[in-house]
């Protein structure tokens, strides 16, 4: 309360702020209003004092608009019919948070630099914005007529559905993202070339296909991450011609070329296509992808195909594929950027043309070992089913003192958790032990130290995600 002022009964003051007359206008504040009097009883002529009042508004997102043909490109480009002519033009009249929505064309002019980078991007998203086509990469494409960069891609910044061809750069020839938080899905990034990351540099990428990209470093891509991608047949002049420094998971990376390392160097690879097979990494497969007609760029799979079911759900962040078809069709995801569209079994097609089962469902339910299991448990535990003494199955639970100590016939490579109970009638009548226990080659044991006083005691094992 101003100095020398006290509240008339009945009226509430609250603190607008420090006493600041001068200086940077408040960011918030709380404004109090009442009737006020002198301490000795004197009323003064009502009176209010702002120091460096500022009004705010909240601006709700803006959709701008791009086509190539426009007739009457007037900012800012809210409509179709005042659409811009290039996609630069609509990103720099955009605030963060809008969207950009452009449709059919071969998109060669505009852009600018970034930053102190003299380098020309063809398009430069500077801030988060979600700019997405029409109809998708086949009719949609960003050209840098090997005198610019196609796309930069700032932090927080999203784009969808275009082709990237003909881009140069230092890192990225196709894209360069500041981050991994700037995301492309639905590419392809083809023709591109650049010192470091041909096809891209940086960025998390989702249903794309690299191709035909060439970089001294990291042909298709460097220090990005690829989520369902197919990589193939980009150049490294040194490493890594398909992928280098890079993360990735349910992706194809084949028929890549360089000096060492043709496929991928210094790369982390989970649910992967390739050669040779990583170390280190999960679920990856060696066999050929079997495109549909390689020769031609037609990288959808065959029926037959090994990828088919081969990749792993967590990776998954859209529900439609490059085609924007379907993401999973059968259960599991597919390893590539296309998924198999067919009648098929739910089963991956790999670990089934391993053991020499049926990949049309027919063998999904049936137990060819008699062990107990059917193909699809097995196929979840990992183990043989061909053979009946290959099979998930606790072996023992010994008691020393207070501890129990569980063993259970165990994969390599395959999450476990252990459920235990004193009691069956329960609901429900197991609870959690232990989870995420990582499978040992043979058996593997667990030891329960908390089961002091505890009887009868119930275990059992699963298999995880």
């Amino acid at each position: 309360m101003p100095p020398g002022f006290k509240p008339l009964t009945g009226m509430n003051w609250q603190d607008v702020g420090p006493a600041d007359l001068a200086g940077a206008p408040f960011t918030s504040f709380r404004v109090g209003f009442g009737l006020f009097q002198y301490t000795d009883g004197t009323m003064p002529a009502a009176e209010a004092i702002f120091d460096n009042l500022e009004l705010w508004t909240s601006l709700l997102p803006v959709t701008r608009y791009v086509d190539v043909n426009s007739t009457n490109p007037t900012p800012p480009y809210t409509n179709w019919l005042t659409a811009a002519t290039n996609i630069q033009d609509a990103v720099d009249a955009a605030l963060a948070g809008d969207e950009i929505v452009v449709t059919n064309g071969t998109y060669a002019t505009g852009g600018r630099a970034v930053g102190t980078n003299l380098l020309v991007n063809r398009v430069a998203v500077d801030k988060p914005l979600t700019v997405w086509s029409v109809n998708g990469p086949e009719l949609t494409v960003i050209n840098g007529d090997s005198t610019a960069r196609c796309v930069y891609l700032s932090d927080g910044a999203s784009l969808s559905g275009f082709t990237l061809t003909q881009g140069v750069a230092d890192n990225g020839g196709g894209v360069r993202c500041a981050s991994t938080n700037a995301f492309l899905a639905h590419f392809v990034i083809a023709g591109n070339s650049a010192t470091f990351g041909g096809g891209a540099y940086g960025g998390t990428l989702y249903n794309c296909t690299l191709m035909d990209n060439s970089a001294t470093d990291g042909g298709g891509a460097k220090a990005a991450t690829l989520n369902n991608c197919t990589v193939v047949d980009n150049v490294a002049w040194d490493s890594g011609g398909g992928v280098a420094s890079s993360t990735l998971a349910n992706s194809i990376v084949a028929y890549n070329a360089a000096w060492t390392d043709p496929n991928y160097a210094a790369s982390t690879l989970d649910y992967c296509c390739t050669s040779p097979l990583p170390t280190g990494g999960r679920g990856n497969i060696t066999l050929p992808p079997q495109f549909v007609h390689y020769p031609n760029g037609n990288l959808r799979l065959q029926s037959n195909s090994a990828c088919i079911n081969a990749g792993h759900n967590a990776y998954v962040s859209s529900t439609t594929d490059l085609d924007g078809l379907p993401r999973i069709v059968s259960g599991t995801v597919d390893i590539g950027a296309y998924e198999f569209q067919g009648p098929s079994s739910v089963i991956s097609y790999a670990w089934l043309q391993r053991y020499g089962l049926p990949t049309d469902g027919s063998a999904d339910a049936t137990d060819p070992d008699a062990d107990g299991h059917t193909s699809w448990q097995e196929w979840r535990c990992q183990t043989d089913p061909t053979n009946p003494l290959s099979v998930l199955r606790l072996l023992s639970a010994s008691p020393a003192g207070t501890n129990v100590t569980v063993t259970w016939q165990s994969v390599a490579g395959v999450n476990y958790f252990l459920e235990r109970s004193t009691n069956l009638s329960a609901t429900p009548p197991f609870t959690l032990l232990a989870p995420n226990l990582p499978g040992q080659p043979g058996t593997m044991t667990y030891t329960d130290t908390n089961a002091t006083s505890l009887s009868p005691l119930f275990y059992r094992v699963g298999v995880g995600p």
